[in-house]
């Protein structure tokens, strides 16, 4: 598995897990919603630890710097 994520869209992702996570164990999200964005969160979450994303493979999309 080659990967295709750069550090700043690791970082973003990282963020936006955090932030979705704070939301959902405040109360501040809650019903169907918060359980599809938990899922989202934890999507974004393991994609950005093994810095790979299938569906940027299937778009065509590498932010992963080319090393020389």
């Amino acid at each position: 598995m080659k990967s295709n994520m750069g550090g700043t869209d690791r970082i973003i992702r990282l963020i936006i897990a955090a932030i979705i996570a704070v939301l959902y164990f405040t109360g501040t999200i809650t019903g169907t919603v918060s359980i599809v964005a938990l899922v989202l969160a934890v999507v974004f979450l393991l994609t950005s630890l093994v810095s790979f994303c299938p569906l940027y493979t299937l778009v065509g999309i590498n932010t992963c710097k080319v090393k020389s």
